[in-house]
């Protein structure tokens, strides 16, 4: 497959800045798969289109402050940096800028320079090893000097970190949000809850796959990043059991979907903690999604192609097409779709 063919025009305007307020006031697109049709919705009618017998999974990752800035040691130029996975005590998977100037045996401080880390190895697709020194533990020191990350496409300041934090966040790791779920307000998960059978959770903590754009033109060349995941005993007895039951399970964003998908055996999932680089395609045959929550992705990207495996390639790009006639708002704090 060639990746120009996932390829369309998304107008600048239609990215949002912000996310809708109340969250739940955004606005849905129904796409059904089994007959092609649309239909235009607000967030709030999620639950009418849930059965008592659908598992509702959801990605409980939390967005860690590890986009930090610093400065080179020695010289004093600026440094940034983007923590994207814990590899070892002291030890951080990053994204840094400049690269050029951030090479094995540069070191960088952070803060009053009580924190410091050394560039240890360069990794594949651009990223940096870093051994931090100066705390007893990296992640308890980012909220004192590191900033929450957003998207390059996000121009505005947040209001409230809370914006790009799901309401049911509570396992930190993730280098950006898994923003299917920005919609929930504490209202809208009681109301999934009444109306679905089960809803579970699983841990997908966002990295660099959501970073890296497909710069292959065959789209079998593209080598997607590790990302680690977690599925907890209950969430593995829940879904499995659906499964045997023949039940939906639809996941609460493409996050939500690879965690599933990964841990998929048989008619089952395993329980426990993972790495997946699992590439979601057109031609994958899905184990475990039936239903997928999810927004609208950035031309190219693994994302949208995670949604064409879904739902057919011609169906998302008419359905994309559709939401940019009728003005809906794109990414993290656009609108809403659910393939059903």
């Amino acid at each position: 497959m060639n990746i120009a063919q996932f390829d369309y025009d998304l107008p600048a305007d239609l990215i949002a800045q912000e996310p809708a307020r109340p969250r739940d006031s955004s606005r849905l697109l129904v796409l059904h798969r089994d007959r092609g049709e649309t239909e235009h919705r607000a967030f709030r009618d999620l639950p009418g289109y849930l059965a008592g017998e659908d598992v509702v999974v959801l990605n409980d990752t939390r967005v860690i402050r590890g986009h930090l800035r610093g400065r080179r040691v020695p010289g004093g130029g600026r440094a940034e940096v983007l923590l994207l996975a814990e590899r070892g005590e002291g030890l951080w998977e990053a994204l840094v800028r400049p690269g050029r100037r951030l090479l094995p045996g540069r070191r960088i401080a952070f803060g009053d320079g009580e924190l410091c880390a050394e560039v240890i190895d360069r990794l594949p697709g651009g990223g940096r090893l870093l051994r931090f020194t100066g705390v007893p533990k990296v992640m308890a020191a980012l909220d004192g000097i590191g900033e929450l990350p957003l998207p390059p496409y996000i121009h505005a300041a947040l209001r409230e970190e809370s914006d790009y934090q799901t309401v049911y966040s509570r396992t930190p790791g993730a280098s950006a949000a898994p923003t299917a779920g920005l919609h929930f307000t504490p209202e809208m998960m009681a109301a999934v809850s009444s109306r679905a059978g089960s809803v579970a959770f699983v841990t997908l903590h966002i990295g660099l796959s959501t970073f890296r754009p497909v710069r292959a033109e065959n789209v079998e060349d593209h080598e997607m990043h590790e990302e680690s995941y977690a599925i907890p005993e209950a969430t593995a007895q829940t879904v499995s059991q659906a499964l045997r039951d023949g039940r939906r399970v639809v996941a609460v964003g493409t996050s939500t979907a690879r965690a599933l998908e990964a841990a998929a055996r048989a008619d089952r999932i395993t329980p426990g903690e993972g790495r997946t680089s699992l590439f979601i395609r057109p031609g994958y045959r899905f184990r475990v999604v039936g239903g997928l929550l999810t927004n609208f992705h950035m031309p190219r990207s693994t994302l949208l192609l995670l949604v064409c495996a879904l739902a057919g390639r011609e169906q998302i790009l008419s359905a994309y097409r559709e939401a940019i006639a009728r003005r809906y708002r794109f990414l993290s704090f656009g609108d809403a779709m659910l393939i059903v």
